[in-house]
C-alpha cells in the first residue's frame, strides 16, 4: 500500500463528501453518541478494499475501533461479516459511504479479475489491466486487479513506452517510432521497457525486422492471425493480445499461445459487489 497516496485520496474524498459538515447526523444524533456497525456482504465474490477501509476509518477518527474479520482476496458469500467498527456514531456515519464506495468497486473488480484468472488457469496466459480506469481511482482499481490475482500493466504514461497506432502514424511509421523511442531513452539514460502495438501481420513483420522492443501487442487480431503471429514471433518477444477480448472469448484468445491478454473491462465497466454497513 502506498500510504502517502492513499491518505491523500482519502482526504480529497472526504472533503468532497463532508464539506462543512454532516448536517443530517449533526442535527439528529447527540454528538457524544457511541455505536457499533458491521459490514455485511450481500453478494458472492472476492473481497477487496478491506485494508483501505481500515485506513479510511482511521483517517476519519483515530479513536474508532475497527476489527477486520476477513482479508483482501477472501472468497465471500451472502451474509458474511467483513469487519466491525465501534466508536463515535458521527464518525462511523461520515466514513460509511466512502468505505462502501471503495470496497464495493474494488471487490467488483477483484471478482471479475478472479473469474478471468480461473478461465486461464490451464494456460500460460496471464491477464493484464489497462489505463481504462476511473480518473483519481487508478491506484485503487489496479490494486483490486492484483487482489483478484491479475497483473498490472503500466501504471501511467511515465513507467513504460507503449507505442500505439496513433504514435506510429504520427511518427511516420514503425521504424521511425521504434528508433526515436530508443534514442529518447539513451539520451536521457532512462530504463523503460518498450512495447509496440501492431494491427496486422505486415506490421508485425516490420517490427520483427527492426527489433529493439520488449513486448509486442497484437491488437484486434483474428484467432487465425493471432496464432500465426505467435508462431512468427517464436518466443523472441513477450506477446500481448488486446482488443475486443471479453470473459466469453478470453479462453479462446489464450489458446492461441500469447503470454498476456489485456482487458479494459476489468476496470471500465465492472459491476460493484453489493454490501452494506449496518448498526447493531
Amino acid at each position: 500500500m502506498d500510504t502517502q497516496l492513499i491518505h491523500q485520496f482519502i482526504k480529497n474524498a472526504l472533503a468532497e463528501d463532508v464539506g462543512d459538515g454532516d448536517h443530517t447526523s449533526l442535527s439528529t444524533i447527540p454528538s457524544d453518541t457511541q455505536g457499533k456497525a458491521k459490514l455485511i456482504i450481500k453478494e458472492e465474490g472476492i473481497l477487496a478494499g478491506i485494508e483501505l477501509a481500515k485506513e479510511i476509518f482511521s483517517e476519519v477518527d483515530a479513536d474508532l475501533k475497527v476489527e477486520l474479520l476477513l482479508k483482501d482476496g477472501a472468497a465471500v458469500k451472502v451474509g458474511d461479516i467483513a469487519l466491525t467498527v465501534a466508536g463515535s456514531t458521527h464518525s462511523i456515519l461520515i466514513a460509511e459511504r466512502l468505505v462502501l464506495n471503495c470496497m464495493q468497486r474494488m471487490s467488483g473488480i477483484a471478482t471479475k479479475t478472479h473469474r478471468i484468472v480461473s478461465l486461464l488457469k490451464n494456460t500460460k496466459t496471464r491477464v493484464l489491466d489497462t489505463r481504462k480506469t476511473t480518473p483519481g481511482l487508478r491506484y485503487l482499481e489496479k490494486w483490486a486487479v492484483r487482489i483478484g490475482e491479475g497483473v498490472n500493466h503500466r501504471i501511467g504514461l511515465y513507467d513504460m513506452i507503449l507505442i500505439k497506432d496513433n504514435h506510429v502514424d504520427y511518427a511516420g511509421g514503425i521504424a521511425n517510432a521504434i528508433t526515436a523511442a530508443q534514442k529518447y531513452l539513451a539520451e536521457r539514460n532512462k530504463k523503460l521497457q518498450i512495447e509496440i502495438e501492431v494491427r496486422n501481420l505486415d506490421e508485425l513483420k516490420q517490427v520483427l525486422a527492426i527489433g529493439g522492443v520488449d513486448r509486442i501487442m497484437l491488437d484486434n487480431f483474428s484467432f487465425e492471425n493471432l496464432r500465426a503471429a505467435v508462431a512468427l514471433i517464436d518466443g523472441k518477444f513477450t506477446t500481448e493480445a488486446s482488443g475486443g477480448i471479453t470473459e466469453a472469448n478470453v479462453a479462446e484468445y489464450a489458446a492461441c499461445g500469447v503470454d498476456f491478454i489485456s482487458m479494459g473491462e476489468l476496470t471500465h465497466s465492472v459491476k460493484s459487489l453489493d454490501m452494506s454497513l449496518k448498526a447493531y
